[in-house]
C-alpha cells in the first residue's frame, strides 16, 4: 500500500548471502577459477582466480604465522595496488579486521588512527605522491630505528607490534610483505580452513575513518555481511557476469573501490582492473582502451578529466557498457557525455555513505536515461529508507527532507565511541545520513545536497546542486560549485566557484547574465570565482567547507548569529 509518504524499501525475491568474505571469496575463485582476477596494470601483473586464492592463503597463513589472532587490527596505508588487494582478502579469512588507513594522512592522522582502533600492525607503502610514510612511521616510532628483531614497543603507538612494508629494501624494525608470502604447511592451510568454518558473518572485519571535517575521524565498522551483501547487489544491478572485465581507477581505501570494485567483481566472477595507483585520466583511458573494458568506475570529476582530456578522440571505448557514478552528485550534463561520448549506455548511478557499506540507492541498467541523469535510482534490495523533518516525522512523496537509512547495511557502528554512534543510529535502527533529499511517487530518489550545505538566504532555502545544474549548461563552464557565505543583510550570500573550459574566457557579468530570467534572482551567485581547481580529497570529493573557509578569508567575513 502506497500512503503518499517518503518512506520505501527494497522489497525482493533475492535472499541477503548469509556468507563470510572468505567463503564468498573461495567459492568465486573455485568456480572461475581459470579467468582472470585481477590485472594491475602498474605493476605488469595479471591473475587467475585460481591465481589469486594461492596468494591470498599464503598472506593469511603469513599475518596468522606472526602471532595475530582473530579480532586483531591490521591497517594498510597504500595506494591501489596487488598489495591491497591481497590484504583485503586475507585478512577477512584470517578474521583479522582490515583498517583502511587514507593515503592523504599525515602523520598525527595516522597516529589517532592507529591508537584509535589499537592496531597491532601495519601495511604500508614506502609513499605516494609526495607523502614520505617510511619517514612519517619513523618520526612516530622512532624505536623502529633500533629493533633487532621481535614486537616492536613505540611510546607513542603501544598498541602497534608489527611494520610491514612493501617492496624489497630493507628498513630497519619492519618486515617486508613478501617475506609473509611464503608457501604455508598443510597443517598450516587446514587451521585457516577451520578458522574459516568458525568465523560468523556478522563479526567485524574492516575500519574506515571518515573525513573528520568536522571534528576527529570516526570509525566507522562494517561486518562480512555488509560488504559482501553490498557488493552483490550492486554488481547485480549492474548486470555484471564473469564475462564483464572491470576499470576501477578509484581509491581502494573508500568503500567505492572495495565495495563497488572488488567485491561487485568476486561476486560474480569478474576481472578488477586497476590502470595506475592513483587515478589518472590518461592511464584510465589506456587501460579501458586495451584491456577491453566493459565497465568503469568513478566520481564526477574523474570522468570529467577523462572526456576533456586533450588526447580522449584517441580511444577506442567501445567495449564499455556499464559502471557507477558515485561520490559526489553528477551534473546532468556529465552524466549524458558519459553515455553518449564514452558508450556507457548501461551507466549506474549510486548514492550512499561509508556508514551504509555504502550503497543505498541506485539506478538500473533499464532506467530510462532522464531517470538516470536526474535521480540516484530506487532503493537497494533488503534496505529501508525514509525521508523526515525536523521534528523527525515522514514527509509526503516529493517534498525535501532528511534521508534515513536501515537494514542489512548499516554498520554495526563508531570503533569504540557509543555516543557518536547514538547519535547517528537511532533507537528503531535508522541510520542519519545527513543527506537532504527527495522520493517522487516512484520511488526515485534526488539527493539535493547536505542539511549544512542548504542555504538560506533572507529566508528562502537554497539547495546548491540546483544551481550548479543551471550553470552546468553554459557551455564554457567545465566544473562549478556552490556553497553559502556569511551575509550581514541575507544571512547568507551565494559564491559560486568555476572553472572554465581549457581556452575559454568568461566574465562575471557573462554568468549573471546568464542566469537573469532564467533563474529566481536570489539563487543568483552574489560572489564569483573563476579557478584552476577545487580543494578535494583523495577520494574526488569537493571540500565545500574548504571553499567557504577561504572566501570568508578574503572577504573578511563572520558567521552571522542568529537569535
Amino acid at each position: 500500500m502506497d500512503t503518499g509518504f517518503s518512506y520505501v524499501h527494497g522489497a525482493s525475491s533475492a535472499p541477503l548471502i548469509g556468507a563470510t568474505i572468505g567463503s564468498c571469496f573461495d567459492d568465486a575463485c573455485a568456480r572461475y577459477a581459470s579467468r582472470q582476477a585481477l590485472v594491475v596494470r602498474h605493476q605488469g601483473l595479471r591473475l587467475s582466480y585460481a591465481e589469486l586464492r594461492e596468494r591470498v592463503d599464503r598472506l593469511a597463513c603469513g599475518l596468522i604465522r606472526l602471532g595475530l589472532k582473530r579480532g586483531d587490527r591490521v591497517g594498510i596505508w597504500s595506494q591501489n595496488n596487488l598489495e591491497w588487494v591481497l590484504t583485503q582478502f586475507a585478512t577477512a579469512k584470517a578474521g583479522l579486521v582490515m583498517v583502511n588507513i587514507n593515503p592523504a594522512y599525515r602523520r598525527a592522522e595516522l597516529e589517532y588512527a592507529l591508537n584509535k582502533v589499537s592496531c597491532r600492525a601495519l601495511i604500508l607503502a614506502a609513499g605516494f605522491k609526495s607523502s614520505n610514510y617510511l619517514e612519517m612511521i619513523g618520526d612516530l616510532a622512532p624505536e623502529l630505528a633500533s629493533q633487532a628483531s621481535g614486537p616492536l614497543h613505540a611510546a607513542r603507538l603501544p598498541g602497534l607490534q608489527y611494520v610491514i612494508r612493501l617492496g624489497v629494501e630493507q628498513t630497519s624494525g619492519m618486515l617486508n610483505f613478501d617475506s609473509l608470502l611464503t608457501r604455508p604447511a598443510s597443517d598450516e592451510l587446514d587451521a585457516l580452513a577451520a578458522l574459516g568454518n568458525d568465523l560468523q558473518f556478522d563479526d567485524p572485519i574492516n575500519i574506515q575513518f571518515t573525513s573528520g571535517t568536522t571534528g576527529v575521524p570516526k570509525g566507522a565498522t562494517l561486518s562480512h555481511h555488509n560488504i559482501v551483501n553490498n557488493g552483490h547487489f550492486v554488481g547485480e544491478a549492474m548486470r555484471l557476469t564473469s564475462a564483464d572485465r572491470l576499470c576501477i581507477p578509484v581509491p581502494l581505501y573508500h568503500c567505492f573501490g572495495m565495495v563497488l570494485g572488488n567485491m561487485a567483481c568476486v561476486t560474480h566472477g569478474a576481472s578488477m582492473v586497476y590502470p595506475a595507483e592513483g587515478f589518472d585520466p590518461l592511464l584510465t583511458l589506456e587501460a579501458v582502451a586495451v584491456e577491453r573494458c566493459t565497465g568503469l568506475h568513478g566520481v564526477p570529476t574523474m570522468f570529467i578529466a577523462q572526456l576533456d582530456h586533450p588526447r580522449f578522440a584517441e580511444f577506442d571505448l567501445s567495449s564499455l557498457r556499464t559502471g557507477i557514478m558515485a561520490g559526489s552528485p553528477c551534473p546532468v550534463e556529465v552524466m549524458k557525455r558519459v553515455v553518449g561520448e564514452m558508450n556507457m549506455q548501461q551507466v549506474t548511478i549510486a548514492y550512499g555513505m561509508t556508514e551504509t557499506s555504502p550503497v543505498s540507492f541506485q539506478s538500473s541498467t533499464e532506467d530510462p536515461i532522464d531517470r538516470r541523469v536526474s535521480t540516484v535510482g530506487r532503493i537497494h534490495p533488503h534496505v529501508e529508507v525514509k525521508v523526515v523533518d525536523a521534528n523527525g516525522r515522514i514527509v509526503p512523496r516529493g517534498e525535501p527532507g532528511e534521508l534515513l537509512t536501515r537494514g542489512y547495511s548499516v554498520m554495526l557502528g563508531y570503533w569504540d565511541d557509543p555516543q557518536r554512534t547514538a547519535e547517528a543510529i537511532d533507537a528503531a535502527g535508522w541510520m542519519h545520513t545527513g543527506d537532504m533529499a527527495t522520493i517522487d511517487a516512484e520511488g526515485y530518489c534526488n539527493i539535493v545536497g547536505r542539511i549544512k550545505d542548504m542555504i538560506i538566504r533572507g529566508g528562502e532555502n537554497i539547495y546548491p546542486r540546483e544551481v550548479e545544474e543551471f550553470l552546468f549548461r553554459h557551455p564554457k563552464i567545465q566544473d562549478v560549485q556552490v556553497v553559502g557565505i556569511p551575509d550581514e543583510k541575507y544571512g547568507e550570500e551565494l559564491c559560486a566557484w568555476i572553472m572554465l573550459r581549457e581556452g575559454q574566457k568568461v566574465s562575471e557579468a557573462d554568468v549573471r547574465a546568464f542566469c537573469e530570467g532564467q533563474i529566481a534572482h536570489y539563487k543568483i551567485p552574489r560572489y564569483i570565482r573563476f579557478v584552476e581547481e577545487f580543494p578535494m580529497t583523495v577520494t574526488g570529493k569537493i571540500q565545500k567547507f574548504l571553499i567557504r573557509k577561504l572566501m570568508k578569508e578574503e572577504l573578511g567575513l563572520h558567521e552571522q548569529r542568529t537569535a
